[in-house]
């Protein structure tokens, strides 16, 4: 009977608990505004009636309510609204649109539609987002069928940190008053059909810590302005149709961890105040005509990880330069114009897990030791140099992607026929080992071993040799 007390103690608890909780209520127009809000998007028709209290006793997972502060401490607000196929399947009716009943939600924090408008054409309104003062967070992102032009409104929204605009089909120029948003921390308006250029009022965003206005079709040049944002640390404009060169007001981003321009129509070089980037680990200019040789300055950039430059017209040899990232874990130069031997020092970076030198000029022998090009296997691939060699025996799972001939080591040249001179000591491997001397030019001898493996071509020279020893 002693514990009776106790029990009794934690039933009140739990019985004013539950009280407290149904003082509180949701404003009439804020709850018939949600209603109608959710249901202009979702297809469920009779979610209003199944949620009459989305706050309370019937709850759904993309609503979040906080309670009222001092002014208002016995109701609930909507603060968050996230529509999608994580929280409903189908997330979206095929007439779905966005309400101007939002404006009903003053307390809205959070917004996001993914995978909504997938058919019918909505346009983004250009004055209903920029009434929703409270607002921290804008993400529509993947909705083909998302058009209009990214809203000018924006720009009055001093509280959002957050804008995703991406995987749309917005179009238009960038407008140039999101250059008011002080606390904007992620600018995202990749994969849209935007045009005209970046606007240099976006150098104005001291507050900025992503900016990523990918795969949009966007023309124009980069603003000089960038270099204001001092605290971003991602910069993603790939997939646009961005020309001109890169300002070199870039390099004064000492946050930025990735940078991506490819898939635009960025011209080289690439400034050399780029060595200012101290923290960047991503740095992905792939399908640009940069045109020009590989900076030596990549080398000090002692935080990459990731260095890609595929398809950019790049000439001249590969820096060694390079050979002093310890972090590097890819390194890709593939489908360029580059020259001269491949540094040593590559196959010695402790990361280093995939290499792409293929379809250059490159030549000379593969210096790399076979611990290495086994442990990449696939991932090295040097395909398409015609004057690059090995003189490894190489496995067949991985020769394809080599695809180089066999080194021939020293030659001579006697009346114009070049004569491969034969070695005094069967050649050796990195790791001391005798490699098969039956291998010739690429072909497998069919003598066995230990038999003499003289081709009938070095033969023929020899032949020559004496007859001109008569004359």
């Amino acid at each position: 009977m002693a514990s009776f007390p106790f029990f009794l103690v934690v039933f009140l608890v739990l019985s004013c608990g539950a009280v407290a909780e149904s003082d509180f209520v949701m404003e009439k127009s804020e709850l018939l505004g949600l209603f109608d809000v959710i249901g202009s998007l979702v297809d469920e028709p009779g979610w209003a009636e199944v949620h009459l209290e989305p706050c309370t006793n019937t709850p759904w997972p993309g609503i979040e309510c906080e309670v009222g502060q001092d002014e208002d401490p016995q109701n609930f607000h909507v603060t968050s609204i996230h529509i999608g196929p994580d929280v409903a399947s189908p997330p979206c009716k095929p007439s779905a649109k966005i309400s101007d009943s939002l404006l009903k939600l003053p307390y809205l924090k959070s917004l996001s539609i993914f995978n909504c408008f997938m058919t019918s054409t909505v346009l983004l309104s250009p004055t209903l987002f920029g009434a929703l003062s409270s607002l921290e967070h804008l993400s529509l992102q993947s909705n083909p069928a998302l058009s209009g032009h990214v809203p000018s409104s924006l720009g009055n929204l001093s509280k959002l940190r957050v804008l995703t605009l991406s995987q749309n089909n917005l179009h238009g120029n960038i407008p140039q008053e999101l250059g008011g948003l002080v606390n904007l921390e992620q600018l995202d308006l990749s994969y849209n059909n935007l045009t005209g250029e970046i606007p240099q009022e976006l150098g104005k965003l001291t507050g900025l810590a992503i900016l990523d206005l990918s795969s949009n079709g966007l023309g124009g040049v980069v603003p000089f302005g960038l270099g204001q944002l001092h605290l971003l640390q991602k910069l993603d404009l790939s997939s646009n149709r961005i020309h001109g060169k890169m300002p070199p007001e870039t390099g004064k981003l000492n946050r930025l961890v990735l940078l991506d321009l490819s898939q635009n129509f960025i011209n080289g070089p690439i400034p050399e105040t780029l060595s200012g980037l101290e923290q960047i680990q991503y740095l992905i200019f792939d399908s640009n005509p940069i045109n020009s040789l590989i900076p030596l300055f990549l080398g000090s950039l002692k935080r990459l990880t990731t260095i890609s430059f595929s398809g950019c017209g790049l000439t001249g040899p590969i820096p060694n330069s390079l050979s002093a990232l310890n972090n590097l874990e890819a390194l890709s130069l593939d489908n360029n114009s580059l020259t001269g031997t491949i540094p040593s020092n590559l196959g010695y970076l402790p990361n280093l897990d995939q290499l792409n030198l293929s379809h250059n000029k490159l030549t000379g022998e593969l210096p790399f030791s076979m611990e290495f090009i086994n442990g990449l296997g696939k991932r090295l691939d040097v395909r398409g140099n015609s004057g690059l060699c090995t003189s490894y025996h190489l496995a067949s799972n991985i020769s394809k992607y080599l695809q180089t001939r066999t080194c021939l080591g020293k030659q001579g040249t006697v009346d114009n026929v070049t004569c491969p001179q034969q070695q005094q000591q069967p050649p050796y491997d990195l790791k001391g080992k005798n490699k098969n001397p039956s291998s010739y030019n690429g072909r497998t001898s069919s003598l066995a071993p230990h038999q003499d493996p003289t081709p009938q071509f070095i033969v023929t020279c020899l032949v020559v040799l004496n007859m001109f020893s008569f004359l």
